[in-house]
């Protein structure tokens, strides 16, 4: 059972949102909060699986809430879900450490979807945020004029490729069958890669990735440097 903490400062938006998943089976709204501060003090107190964070709201928004949720080692997983599908906000919202983004235009059925992918340790990315990250980073300058930082040069030549494979959005299974290894090995060298970025998730890593230049939009699987996304229609990164 995905326990779930919704957070947002209108009460007909949490009503909607409780009523739409508390009706799946496997979903089970454990509580609402109206703002930051008190969605803190109630993943504290109810250690939900997935944080419903809207981004606007009064005394603490939900990117400082998030935040302060990643600083404090919560496991609670933030999926924001938004009506301002702006560049700041989906930037931030994914730098401060959200497992997924997406609008409150999205149909229900996603919405559910969503709010399961994150709870299994999926990261998620509406189709349209994918679109801005990767027009965010073209406007990068290239790759030979930046430094890597130290934490991603410490990365190894495996865990390079299996980084690269990620940014296209590819699941273990998919990353094992280019590289020709295990399921198991690929699990291996992403959470060794994750450790050593210093990032909780696939979204996080790859944020940092592009960020860095490490990887850069329209890099091909075969130029023997690094893979962007590929994937224009929307990004699962999947365990």
């Amino acid at each position: 059972m995905i326990r779930l903490l919704i957070v947002d400062d209108q009460e007909l938006v949490r009503t909607g949102f409780r009523l739409i998943l508390d009706f799946e089976p496997d979903i089970d709204v454990v509580g609402e909060a109206t703002d930051g501060r008190d969605c803190l003090r109630l993943v504290s107190a109810l250690q939900p699986d997935v944080v419903l964070m809207d981004i606007r709201m009064p005394a603490l928004d939900g990117i400082e809430t998030t935040q302060r949720l990643a600083a404090a080692g919560s496991g609670a997983r933030v999926l924001i879900l938004t009506t301002f599908d702006l560049d700041d906000y989906v930037y931030a919202a994914l730098r401060a450490g959200a497992s997924g983004y997406l609008v409150k235009d999205a149909p229900r059925a996603q919405l559910v979807d969503a709010v399961r992918a994150v709870a299994r340790g999926d990261a998620l990315l509406a189709p349209t945020v994918v679109r801005r990250m990767i027009d965010r980073f073209v406007r990068l300058p290239p790759p030979g004029d930046l430094v890597l930082p130290e934490k991603v040069r410490l990365l190894s030549d495996r865990e390079r490729e299996v980084l690269a494979r990620l940014a296209r959005g590819l699941s273990n299974a998919e990353i094992a069958s280019e590289l020709v290894i295990s399921d198991a090995t690929v699990k291996t060298h992403v959470a060794r890669l994750l450790s050593k970025l210093g990032v909780r998730d696939r979204i996080q890593a790859i944020v940092l990735a592009y960020e860095t230049g490490f990887i850069r939009p329209g890099d091909r699987p075969d130029s023997g440097k690094n893979v962007g996304l590929d994937r224009p229609d929307g990004l699962k990164f999947r365990g």
